[in-house]
C-alpha cells in the first residue's frame, strides 16, 4: 500500500482503515512507519521487510497469511515494489494463492510526470541507473535508442545527480528538454526545467543537489517537433519582417522619398540590415510606381 512521500497529508482514508485493521504491518524501515502510525494514532505492529531481508522475511508472510492473519506492505514513501522492497513477497504471496490487493496512493514518478511541462501521452519508467559511470553511460545509450517519443523517467541520488546529468546530456543531447523534480510534497519541492545541458551545470553548483530527485527527459520525436516548431516560428518571423519592410518602403516612396532615404529609415525603424533594404527598395522602384504605391 501507497504512504506519503513528505507530506503526511498525502494518506487516502483507505490507507488509514487497512493500517488500523491489519495484525501486522511490514515496513521498509519500521521506525519511519512507526512515525507514520503514531502521527495517525495507530498501534498496529510493525516488522522490518527490506532488501536485505526480503528473500528471508518471505516465508514467515506467507505462514502469517496461511493463518489467516491480514498483512499490510508498506516501503519508507511511496508505493512499495517500485524501486523498493515489496515485489519478491508480492510474487511469493501470489504464488502461494493468496490474494493481493493494491492501496494506491503517493508515487513520486506520476507526482513528478503530471507537473514536469512534458508529454505524458506516453512515459517509460528506468528506475535507478548503474552507480558506475561506464555502466550508467551504457544504459543511458540504450535508453536513448528505444525512447522513441515517450517521456523517460528516472531516480536519481543527490550524490550522483551531476554527473548523471552530464551523462545524459551526453547520450541524449544536450538540447533535450528536461525537469528535475526535487523534494516532491516536502518544503523545498522544486520542479527545475530546462535542458539537460543547462540542468548539469545548474546542479553541478556546490549544495545544490539535496533531496530525492526523479529526472524526466523528453522524447527524441517531442526534441524533433520541438525543432520544427522552431522553424516554423522562425520562418514565419522572417516573413512577417519581409512584409513589413515592403509595407513600409511602399509607403514612403508613395510620398516621393528616395530609394536610398526610404531603405535608411525602414532599416532604422526594423532592425533589418540596411543594405537588404535598400535591395528591396530598388527591386520596388524598378518595378514601377504603380508597385511601389500598392
Amino acid at each position: 500500500m501507497s504512504t506519503p512521500i513528505g507530506n503526511l497529508e498525502d494518506i487516502t482514508l483507505r490507507a488509514l482503515r487497512v493500517l488500523r485493521t491489519a495484525d501486522c504491518v511490514f515496513a521498509e524501515d519500521t521506525r519511519h512507519t512507526r512515525a507514520l502510525l503514531t502521527h495517525y494514532g495507530l498501534r498496529t505492529p510493525c516488522v522490518s521487510l527490506h532488501a536485505h531481508n526480503e528473500s528471508s522475511r518471505s516465508a514467515g508472510v506467507l505462514a502469517r497469511l496461511a493463518a489467516g492473519e491480514s498483512l499490510a506492505l508498506v516501503s519508507d514513501a511511496g508505493t512499495p515494489g517500485v524501486c523498493d522492497p515489496g515485489s519478491l513477497v508480492v510474487s511469493a504471496a501470489l504464488q502461494a494463492g493468496h490474494p493481493v490487493v493494491a492501496v494506491p496512493g503517493a508515487c513520486a514518478l506520476l507526482a513528478a510526470l503530471v507537473v514536469a511541462g512534458l508529454p505524458t501521452h506516453a512515459f517509460a519508467f528506468a528506475g535507478f541507473l548503474p552507480p558506475q559511470p561506464g555502466q550508467r553511460r551504457r544504459r543511458l545509450r540504450d535508453l536513448a535508442a528505444a525512447q522513441g517519443d515517450a517521456t523517460l523517467l528516472l531516480y536519481v541520488p543527490p550524490h550522483k545527480a551531476a554527473a548523471t546529468l552530464a551523462d545524459a546530456a551526453d547520450a541524449l543531447g544536450g538540447e533535450r528538454r528536461c525537469c528535475v523534480a526535487r523534494e516532491l510534497t516536502k518544503l523545498h519541492e522544486e520542479a527545475w526545467r530546462g535542458t539537460l545541458q543547462a540542468a548539469a551545470v545548474e546542479f553541478a553548483h556546490p549544495g545544490r543537489a539535496r533531496g530525492e530527485f526523479t529526472l524526466l527527459i523528453a522524447g527524441a520525436q517531442t526534441a524533433a517537433a520541438d525543432d520544427e516548431a522552431d522553424a516554423e516560428l522562425q520562418a514565419g518571423d522572417a516573413a512577417d519582417a519581409q512584409t513589413e519592410v515592403e509595407q513600409r518602403l511602399q509607403a514612403l516612396m508613395a510620398k516621393g522619398v528616395s530609394p536610398s532615404q526610404a531603405a535608411r529609415e525602414v532599416a532604422e525603424a526594423t532592425g533589418v540590415r540596411r543594405r537588404d533594404v535598400y535591395a528591396k527598395a530598388l527591386a520596388l522602384h524598378s518595378a514601377g510606381p504603380d508597385t511601389a504605391a500598392l
